[in-house]
């Protein structure tokens, strides 16, 4: 028996739920990792490419919780590190006229909207790109000329491995006994309870968001010893606790965030004492600590909150949601399709692999377009459509039948709005759409009702790259595949088309497991290929040489098999 056939029969063992996908929990892979860390401005820059200066609010509660550090005689020189859209900046100076402020973002794009703000002045502000983790702040800022450093929502955009290197980098241009104001996600906040099940953790307490950007939610202890071990004392540290309610959609949420006030060491003087509070005694401060701390645990309900919800969380859970999805448009011979797929940005962290436009399902649905022979006047099924169906909608202009089926259902309901969009009416009725689990009795019985007891052309675009998959697809595609009508043997032999790159399974592999099933190659095609082809079928749908020109990898391949 050959090593093939033996890996075929070790894995041919009942599956109770086929996921093309990793399973959840697994994490974000090393690979992943290092690209959030290399890209991490990129991702940035494109989140302010989408919502502008629309995402966060401005921060009007900032006099009400640190008002004596910005009041007070004399002008002051502040620092806002992670400006983004300058939702610090421009509350600050409105209420302050006697501060001049920094403000610094390693997103070029937040910086520009920083300065084309209406009340962006040099005179009062001074915006300008600088990665922390890397870029010297005192190349724009005169050293030790800062009074108060603003962190708002940004040291948790940092790696925990890199968070020291920014505190030294801020403390170049902080006066000695200079503040920093810092207000951060708490371990705990319901953003952070999101991520659980998925696999979106990079780190302990650190987490990459769909769009790419990344978030880590603080601990009092960790951040009282990142602070102290960089030579600063912990002034206030309170972990701040809040429920916040949208009635019309019934829902409560309740936040955690750390606000803080550190100071940077520095003998014995205290040059920033006109900067802080006065000082309580011992017993003062205590029953200030238990009052504030009864005061946390005391949960509010309210409609509008001053919490600053700087994710995705916001906008999902106040029915503002963004579009994680962009159109896109496959151009054909004589028609467009236009399709709703996930956007770029977003794939690197979606398991489903349906919500996207492979190369393969381009180059299918030119053939299809190209040769409607191929499924003219017969019952169509596609395995694995995603939510784009361009092979099934091509398909239904001229077959009697097309099912398009996938195992992931937000897929299919992305799939239907595509089909809507596209097709007209004297076509929609054609084709249909089905979730189907491969292997799966129930699903593969209730689509074969839907076709007479069996398809005459079977297609798969990209349905190939797991292994674990591929026992479950041939015999999918065997249970579903057309071999008698009545009693009469079906002349024509019924055709399964598979079009991919080979990625994670090569071709002996597949072979085996196809002829395991029943299944004979009975023709292949590779782009740029110069071997012979065994057959005389998939060379003559190319003979166009502007589709020749149309392909879009010159790593694709197509298998055609039929029933042996």
């Amino acid at each position: 028996m050959s090593s093939g056939l033996k890996l075929i029969e070790e894995q041919q063992k009942p599956i109770e739920k086929l996921q093309i996908y990793p399973t959840a929990n697994a994490g974000v892979s090393p690979f992943w990792r290092e690209k959030y860390e290399r890209d991490a401005k990129k991702y940035w820059d494109i989140f302010y490419k989408h919502h502008g200066d629309r995402f966060f609010k401005d921060r009007h509660y900032l006099d009400k919780e640190w008002n004596s550090y910005f009041s007070g005689s004399g002008k002051k020189v502040i620092l806002e590190v992670g400006c983004g859209a300058g939702n610090t900046i421009f509350p600050l100076i409105a209420t302050y006229p006697d501060i001049f402020v920094y403000a610094c973002d390693f997103s070029p794009r937040a910086v520009e909207l920083v300065k084309a703000h209406d009340e962006y002045t040099e005179t009062r502000v001074c915006a300008f790109a600088c990665d922390l983790t890397g870029d010297g702040l005192d190349k724009h800022i005169s050293p030790s000329s800062v009074d108060i450093v603003t962190m708002i929502f940004v040291l948790s955009a940092v790696s925990p491995e890199k968070m020291a290197s920014v505190l030294q980098n801020i403390k170049k241009v902080l006066k000695p006994n200079g503040c920093i104001l810092f207000r951060d996600y708490a371990v705990g906040d319901l953003a952070q309870e999101r991520f659980s099940g998925k696999d979106q953790k990079i780190s302990e307490n650190f987490y990459v968001r769909g769009d790419g950007t990344r978030a880590f939610y603080f601990s009092n202890e960790f951040l009282e010893t990142l602070f102290s071990e960089q030579g600063f004392e912990v002034e206030e540290l309170d972990v701040c606790c809040k429920q916040v309610e949208n009635r019309s959609r019934e829902l409560v949420m309740n936040r955690r965030w750390v606000q803080a006030t550190f100071r940077r060491s520095h003998g014995n003087q205290n040059p920033c004492d006109s900067l802080t509070p006065a000082k309580l005694d011992k017993s003062e401060q205590q029953d200030s600590i238990q009052s504030k701390s009864v005061e946390q645990e005391r949960k509010e309900i309210i409609d509008n909150t001053d919490i600053d919800i700087s994710d995705d969380l916001a906008m999902e859970m106040f029915g503002a949601s963004p579009s994680s999805h962009e159109m896109t448009v496959v151009k054909l011979r004589d028609s467009d399709f236009k399709i709703k797929l996930l956007s770029k940005e977003y794939q690197h962290t979606c398991k489903s692999t349906g919500l996207m436009l492979w190369e393969s399902a381009r180059l299918m649905a030119s053939v299809l377009d190209r040769n409607p022979n191929i499924v003219s006047g017969k019952r169509v099924l596609e395995l694995g459509c995603g939510c784009t169906g361009i092979c099934s909608m091509v398909a239904a202009r001229s077959a009697n039948l097309v099912v398009a089926t996938d195992a992931d259902t937000k897929a299919l309901t992305l799939l239907t709005e595509n089909i809507t969009m596209n097709l007209q009416s004297s076509v929609l009725g054609k084709l249909k759409t089905g979730v189907l689990e491969w292997g799966n009795k129930e699903h593969i019985e209730c689509i074969k009702g839907l076709a007479c007891e069996g398809f005459e052309v079977i297609i798969g675009t990209d349905v190939t790259y797991v292994a674990e998959a591929i026992i479950p697809l041939f015999e999918t595609a065997k249970e579903l595949i057309l071999r008698k009508m009545g009693d009469l043997e079906v002349q024509e032999k019924p055709a399964l088309i598979l079009c991919h790159v080979f990625r994670r399974v090569d071709e002996p592999f597949l072979l085996s497991a196809a002829s395991k099933f029943g299944f004979k190659l009975a023709d292949r095609w590779a782009a740029n290929s110069k071997e012979t082809p065994i057959g005389n079928i998939i060379d003559s749908w190319f003979s166009e040489k502007d589709l020749v020109a149309e392909i879009p990898s010159s790593a694709l391949h197509i298998l055609y098999f039929q029933m042996e």
